[in-house]
């Protein structure tokens, strides 16, 4: 969320920063309701100011034997405006906070402008012959006719669960599950990250204070609970609301929710392996084949909660541990910056990672890698003292390190060979048992 004293000083220049984004700023609402606010409190200092200098009027003419019964009824009439003037400010403040949770975050002056992604920027490539893909000396197949042999069965997926759903079994089950463990140990024991396991159903605080909510409802799976029961003493058990995350960045960053944290405690760097649901509202008949856009999917997730000084360098060290992952698979990447108009929702400035599919011979995102500034802080009221004692709002970072099915797919395309096996990356074979080769 933005700094609503940021918008009180000068919004016309926010709003000219988010349309940068693609986002235009109601002004007049919020124009409306700051003016409403200011009047209300305006008229609720000046009652305040009067009730106490009509107290000291009773007070003074209580003690002359004078008649005080005018200047009390006045005073008496006072409480029940307060009451209502507090109900309306209320109101009022309920109505803004509204309007500025569906306010994205502003972009850093460092990310290029611009409408989607044909207008990202590439920083650089990377592969195991230099910065090129070698191509495959016979015609590449796509995961999809790798993996079913191999036991990747979206048959059986659509049975239980419908579309963009998926089903391994054997060999391709081990590696995809090879992926997630060998990506948890390369962020914890080489880039200092701790191993988290978190719940996979949150509340709507929970979703609300990283940004998923109210504006991203429709792309999440929710649950609820209560509503129809009663408790113990027969009293009926209130509905409540409760999400599937579509990412541990959710829980992660949330466990600084409330809190102020010791400056020396700084930086907080989390992980988790966790499944991930997605309804994809909105990408219907984009990518039906496959598992790149599923449902269900598993993520490794780095979260990183920092001093504000140093989440710039923290950004950039994160995109490195990302990159790490790539290079020890031996997998062809690029790293693109984002554009304003194709960051996420409350990001400041975002890295994406792009693996090679010689099956689709493209580039396909695999990590995404994102400072929010203090945004997603503002909302959690995550804090620290600073070097004064004040309380002072964290920058929280996150970024996929890497997202399980995607490296999977990109294993199965660069590493197959003509006979359809697929030869077992190095890094992943302690993982596999020894074995070097997924045979049909």
């Amino acid at each position: 969320m933005l700094d609503i004293a940021l918008l009180r000083k000068d919004i016309q220049s926010v709003a000219t920063r988010l349309q940068d984004r693609g986002f235009t700023l109601d002004l007049a609402r919020f124009n409306e309701l700051e003016a409403r606010r200011k009047s209300l409190q305006t008229e609720t200092e000046t009652l305040q100011a009067r009730r106490n200098a009509l107290a000291k009027q009773i007070g003074a003419l209580k003690s002359k034997g004078e008649d005080a019964s005018a200047v009390m009824a006045e005073s008496q009439g006072i409480p029940a405006r307060l009451k209502l003037l507090e109900e309306e400010l209320a109101t009022v403040q309920r109505a803004m906070q509204e309007l500025l949770l569906a306010v994205p975050n502003l972009p850093h002056a460092s990310v290029p402008a611009g409408k989607d992604s044909d207008d990202n920027v590439e920083v650089r490539r990377w592969s195991p012959a230099g910065t090129e893909p070698v191509a495959l000396p016979f015609p590449p197949r796509d995961h999809v006719a790798l993996g079913e042999p191999l036991g990747l069965d979206f048959e059986t997926a659509v049975k239980l669960s419908g579309a963009r759903f998926a089903m391994m079994r054997g060999p391709i089950a081990r590696l995809h599950r090879a992926l997630a463990q060998f990506m948890l140990d390369l962020q914890t024991g080489e880039h200092g990250y701790t191993e988290c396991y978190t719940p996979y159903i949150v509340n709507t605080a929970t979703l609300l204070g990283t940004g998923q909510l109210p504006k991203f409802r429709d792309d999440m799976f929710w649950v609820t609970k209560g509503g129809e029961s009663v408790d113990e003493n027969g009293n009926p058990v209130p509905r409540e609301d409760l999400y599937l995350i579509s990412t541990s960045e959710i829980t992660l960053t949330n466990t600084v929710r409330g809190e102020i944290v010791d400056a020396a405690a700084l930086p907080i760097k989390l992980t988790a392996h966790t499944p991930c649901f997605r309804s994809e509202a909105g990408s219907s008949g984009r990518d039906t084949r496959g598992m790149i856009r599923q449902h269900q999917f598993d993520k490794v997730e780095m979260v990183q909660i920092v001093h504000p000084d140093a989440s710039y360098d923290a950004l950039e060290q994160m995109v490195g541990h990302a990159e790490h992952v790539l290079r020890r698979l031996e997998l062809p990447y690029r790293v693109v910056l984002l554009c304003t108009g194709d960051m996420g929702f409350g990001a400041a400035k975002t890295y994406d990672l792009e693996v090679w599919l010689p099956g689709q011979n493209t580039y396909r995102e695999i990590s995404s890698v994102s400072n929010c500034e203090a945004f997603q802080a503002r909302r959690l009221q995550a804090r620290f003292r600073n070097a004064q004692g004040k309380p002072e709002l964290l920058h929280t970072l996150n970024g996929s390190g890497l997202a399980v099915g995607r490296a999977l797919v990109a294993v199965l395309e660069n590493y197959q060979q003509a006979d359809g096996s697929v030869v077992v990356p190095d890094a992943l074979r302690p993982y596999m048992g020894g074995a070097d080769r997924l045979i049909p």
